[in-house]
């Protein structure tokens, strides 16, 4: 994964956690809720992307063993 997208996914991960606090001091439900949304984003992207990572490295590895 690309460290901007770390550090976008972290912001995102960051504001979601922001909005759902805001919300639960307001007692404001939906912006509670877009909160947990937004996190819950962010995290499925870090997944998407530790799991491309993985591929990738497998990839790798068996284009390296190929050569020899």
């Amino acid at each position: 994964m690309s460290m901007s997208d770390k550090i976008s996914n972290k912001a995102e991960d960051l504001g979601g956690k922001a909005k759902e606090a805001a919300g639960d001091l307001t007692g404001n439900e939906r912006l509670q809720a877009e909160g947990q949304s937004d996190q819950a984003k962010a995290g499925l992207k870090d997944a998407v992307e530790n799991v491309k990572d993985a591929v990738g490295d497998v990839t790798g590895k068996i284009k390296d063993v190929f050569k020899k």
